[in-house]
């Protein structure tokens, strides 16, 4: 077990330098940034926002004695392995909170410090123990900083209020804006108050978010958008794949399956049950009419879509139709990504079953395990078979150039992040996407939706809200044509 160290002041140590060379917006986003004190780094995935913020670190080496780096928690072993790469610090510089960690144990004398941001809102432990290693003199760096745009969030709450002491301060993000506008409230508090001139979140809300007056929290209109854009402006860097890097193309091919039988009678009843709900509460001021019962109603479909039914295997063509699919690419590295455990259980299963490699990569590989299942894919090939909560965000996998959506999700931002874990730096090869399809109502919305970079919930609640007022029989109607 490391010690910890007997002083609270870090040891004088020697320069460290870095490894790789930087590009030209890499360069341009630094120059930005140096000057001022707080900032965020909107830079498109794949585009290389670590080596930014590593370069940042460096010209600071003499005015900081650490860097704190808050992350989310799959993503910690990548960070470690990215700062590694771009610089000449070693093993002994570099210290990666995990479940053991707390306040005893913590060493003092790191440089970078790698934390999963998740576990702020964990219980103490965590949070105590980082407390020890953030004061005036420490540069804090907000990786995926849409983790902290809630600004209700117990993590939010507790890692601006920890962070506040700090000198320097640095959020990374590709999507700042996620839901709308809402969203960078958060994150600008965090750099600093003054930035958006706002206390409180409600003196925020009162000047530039409109309700609905008929459903809780949900904002219908943004007061003032220009304003808001040119008070960030100054601390922010911003830019796109398509604006910095010449990338291989990008090729989408849909493959379709028809449900079972099996399938079409689940679906019918979800869809009939959902309706009949619906309409008895309809008039109520019910969950049931709100976003709420619309993703329930969507995960049950698609599940159902997927092979499930109440968590329960039902049979199902979408596994034939990958094996058909695999059968056409031959043996090159391939990224499958699934919605559900089961679906990934499922497909390693069958992969396996028909002589070949598979890598399952869930929420159920324990935490020390998953750089091993990284590292023996990237080594030994075959398809490596992820949910998007857990590898949509962060990872390099740029061994593939195909990449199988098993089942797409229902956000177009969430997708497009899994699908630029392979479409970014270090890719020399154009990557085909290969999405599979059950010919249904929930899928085909999915598309649509996803086809005008959409949030296929959203779009489904607005369409109901409408219908609404036309009477009960058309909005049955329309709930039983999905």
């Amino acid at each position: 077990m490391t010690t910890c160290a007997t002083s609270d002041t870090p040891p004088t140590r020697q320069p460290w330098g870095v490894t790789t060379q930087m590009l030209r917006h890499q360069a341009e986003a630094v120059a930005k940034m140096l000057p001022t004190r707080v900032g965020g780094i909107f830079m498109e995935m794949g585009t290389g926002k670590s080596r930014t913020a590593v370069e940042l670190a460096r010209l600071r080496q003499q005015k900081i004695d650490r860097v704190v780096w808050f992350c989310p928690v799959g993503l910690k072993v990548t960070v470690a392995r990215e700062i590694r790469k771009h610089t000449d610090c070693g093993d002994a510089m570099i210290y990666v909170f995990d479940h053991k960690t707390r306040e005893d144990t913590l060493p003092l004398d790191r440089f970078w410090y790698v934390v999963g941001i998740e576990s702020m809102s964990l219980g103490s432990r965590a949070l105590h123990s980082i407390m020890q290693v953030i004061d005036e003199r420490t540069m804090v760096v907000v990786d995926e900083s849409t983790y902290i745009k809630g600004h209700w969030a117990k993590r939010t709450r507790r890692v601006t209020h920890i962070c506040a002491k700090a000198r320097y301060r640095l959020i990374l993000t590709g999507t700042p804006i996620t839901q709308g506008v809402v969203d960078l409230y958060a994150q600008m508090r965090f750099l600093s108050p003054k930035i958006l001139g706002y206390d409180s979140f409600y003196s925020f809300a009162s000047n530039h978010l409109v309700y609905s007056t008929r459903h809780r929290g949900q904002i219908v209109r943004t007061l003032g958008y220009e304003w808001i854009i040119e008070r960030i402006r100054p601390y922010v860097y911003q830019v796109t794949k398509d604006e910095c890097l010449d990338l291989p193309r990008k090729r989408h091919v849909d493959r379709y399956c028809d449900l079972t039988d099996a399938q079409q009678a689940a679906y019918q009843k979800a869809k009939e049950d959902f309706a009949e709900d619906l309409l008895t509460y309809v008039d109520e001021d019910s969950s049931l009419s709100n976003g709420i019962a619309i993703f329930r109603l969507f995960s049950r479909l698609q599940a159902i879509a997927c092979g499930f039914r109440d968590g329960e295997p039902i049979a199902q063509r979408r596994l034939g139709l990958l094996s058909a699919v695999l059968s056409e690419i031959g043996p090159e590295p391939v990224v499958i990504w699934a919605k559900y455990r089961d679906s990934v259980r499922q497909i390693v299963e069958r992969i396996r079953a028909e002589g070949g490699t598979a890598w399952g990569y869930d929420g159920t590989v324990p935490e020390g395990k998953r750089q091993v299942v990284l590292d023996a894919w990237r080594r030994e090939g075959g398809c490596l078979v992820a949910t998007q909560s857990l590898g949509g965000h962060g990872l390099d996998l740029t061994n593939a150039s195909t990449v199988i959506f098993y089942a797409r999700g229902f956000k177009y931002s969430e997708n497009i992040q899994a699908e630029d874990r392979c479409h970014r730096i270090g890719q020399p090869w154009p990557v085909t996407y290969i999405s599979l399809w059950a010919d249904c109502g929930i899928e085909d919305r999915i598309a649509a939706a996803h086809a005008h970079k959409g949030n296929a919930l959203q779009r489904l609640r607005e369409e109901i809200d409408k219908i609404k007022a036309s009477g009960k029989d058309r909005l049955r109607a329309f709930v039983l044509s999905l």
